[in-house]
């Protein structure tokens, strides 16, 4: 890991982000929105990367991964689409670890479009964290996977990397 992502993982606003949707989470019984998630979308995003050879940089797919889902706290507490949150409070964060304008850019429009269908065969950044988000699901072995409301053609329910 590089030095810029251990300050993601060290900075106080990360936390605090992180605490506040582990809170908000507490009773959860379905996919929770954690470290786990965290360091799964930034694996599958770079196995992705390298099979489909679109040469991303891995340390930004890493902070995108990390910062993707930290504002799913404010979606809980006031509605706010949790990409819109994440993005929105992922600059601060991204400014104080080093990342210049043009790598925030690409975070940021990674962070903002995860959840964006339209996006999900895109040979981009974008679209690497889109898919490693939605096959970081492991409905295969989920406990709870016959109460879920997910769409059943949205569940994983084979291993694929």
């Amino acid at each position: 890991m590089t030095e810029r992502l251990n300050r993601i993982l060290n900075h106080n606003l990360y936390k605090e982000y992180v605490w506040k949707t582990r809170e908000a989470e507490q009773d959860r019984k379905f996919c929770r929105h954690d470290m786990r998630h965290f360091l799964d979308v930034a694996r599958l995003s770079i196995i992705l990367n390298e099979k489909e050879g679109l040469g991303e940089e891995d340390e930004l797919l890493y902070a995108a991964a990390l910062l993707h889902d930290i504002g799913r706290f404010l979606q809980y507490e006031k509605g706010t689409p949790h990409e819109q949150a994440s993005f929105q409070l992922a600059p601060a964060i991204l400014e104080d670890c080093g990342f210049s304008e043009q790598e925030k850019e690409k975070i940021l429009s990674a962070i903002l479009h995860h959840r964006n269908k339209e996006i999900s065969t895109a040979p981009t950044m974008d679209g690497l964290i889109y898919r490693a988000d939605k096959m970081s699901r492991t409905c295969y072995a989920c406990d709870v996977e016959l109460e879920c409301d997910w769409d059943c053609n949205k569940k994983n329910r084979i291993l694929m990397y």
